[in-house]
């Protein structure tokens, strides 16, 4: 590898807006996220149905039948 060209791997402090922070490693030392696996719904098991996607379940049912 060539010297002097690749930018330095140093500790990084991670942020979310939520106020959760950790560190790992990357080659720019501060990085600001919006959202994260603590405050992400998927992860926190806080999502919900939605309307549209609730309609789309019952249409499926009607059409083809519940599946067991």
């Amino acid at each position: 590898m060539k010297k002097k060209i690749h930018p330095k791997y140093v500790e990084a402090v991670v942020t979310c807006a939520c106020g959760f922070s950790y560190k790992t490693m990357s080659t720019k030392p501060k990085i600001a996220v919006e959202i994260c696996s603590h405050c992400h719904p998927v992860y926190t098991g806080k999502r919900k149905k939605t309307g549209v996607v609730a309609g789309r379940i019952e249409k499926f049912e009607k059409k083809y039948g519940k599946i067991k």
